[in-house]
């Protein structure tokens, strides 16, 4: 029959949640759910019913498949008993257990690999995530996400998974059903707002107006909570656009063509305004602290909101 216990481990709960879907389509056909599968939370499983189920004869299928799902505690709570059931697993019964840990120093986890398998699961490296967006978006909407937006929409939301599946979501209805989700697509619904509020601050910032920089960074926070994930990418997506179009103005390119490469359809004259009041070596210094801040927030060192405010009043003053 195969394997008798699997254990789906990962922090990410997207993740998690999405192999484990995969794993039960391949253990069971879609016909076969409603007598051979049984779902239930860690917090609300009772140990004895749980393994009356998996030793109960399956009833038009060959196998009964049990899923406990955030069984970290149910673990901790019964691993005697967990262990005692792997010694001897049900011949016809599969255990799924999706947790957030899984500790390999313990007996359960050296008994495991006798009855079934360890999936582990990590978030993948940024670079990667554009196709990993493009992947889910396929898989489980059924809709193509171009490359480009899915850049994009890493670069605005940054990398946290349930935001970034949250966008997708929210993308595939605003597509009104379309069967591609394109770059205009995330620049409507996800980015405009966002990036031309950091194009407001910005402009206030180079100006040297303090107040009305940080007066309008505060509006974006207070307007948007999800601004509090996206604000470094927004400053940062339009900064990069700032410095590609600052050294293509150095190379003499001109700003019609700049614009057309770039993507510049809204606020031309305005950008090409901002670029003549600032060097390219001060937009690459605005861009390493926007890095640093990057990394301060996602280790835990600063808040977003604080350390960017921070940052503007610096480069205003």
């Amino acid at each position: 029959m195969g394997e008798r216990v699997y254990v789906i481990a990962g922090k990410d709960e997207s993740l998690v949640g999405a192999r484990c879907q995969e794993l039960l389509d391949e253990l069971l056909d879609p016909q076969q759910r409603m007598t051979g599968l049984s779902s239930v939370d860690g917090d609300e499983a009772a140990v004895a019913e749980i393994l009356d189920e998996l030793r109960t004869t399956p009833f038009l299928t060959d196998k009964r498949v049990v899923v406990v799902r955030g069984a970290d505690g149910f673990v901790s709570k019964h691993r005697d008993i967990l262990e005692k059931y792997f010694e001897k697993p049900a011949s016809t019964g599969v255990l799924v257990l999706t947790v957030s840990t899984w500790d390999a120093r313990t007996r359960l986890a050296k008994m495991l690999p006798k009855v079934g398998t360890l999936i582990e699961l990590t978030p993948p490296p940024r670079w990667k995530l554009p196709e990993h967006l493009m992947q889910h978006a396929a898989t489980k909407y059924k809709v193509k996400l171009n490359k480009d937006a899915a850049e994009m929409l890493v670069e605005l939301m940054g990398e946290e998974l349930t935001q970034l599946y949250n966008e997708v979501e929210k993308l595939t209805l605003f597509a009104h059903g379309e069967p591609v989700i394109r770059l205009d697509h995330v620049e409507v619904l996800t980015g405009h707002h966002r990036i031309y509020d950091a194009f407001e601050v910005i402009d206030a910032v180079i100006g040297g107006n303090a107040g009305q920089a940080v007066s309008r960074l505060r509006n974006m926070f207070a307007e948007d909570k999800s601004t509090e994930y996206s604000v470094v990418g927004a400053f940062a997506f339009h900064l990069r656009r700032m410095f590609q179009a600052k050294a293509l103005l150095e190379k003499r390119t001109s700003p019609i063509e700049i614009a057309k490469q770039l993507r510049i359809w809204s606020n031309k004259d305005r950008f090409f305004a901002q670029l003549q009041r600032v060097s390219l070596p001060q937009i690459a210094a605005f861009l390493e602290e926007l890095a640093a801040i990057d990394h301060a927030t996602k280790t835990g060192q600063g808040q977003a909101p604080v350390l960017i405010e921070q940052l503007v009043l610096k480069l205003a003053g």
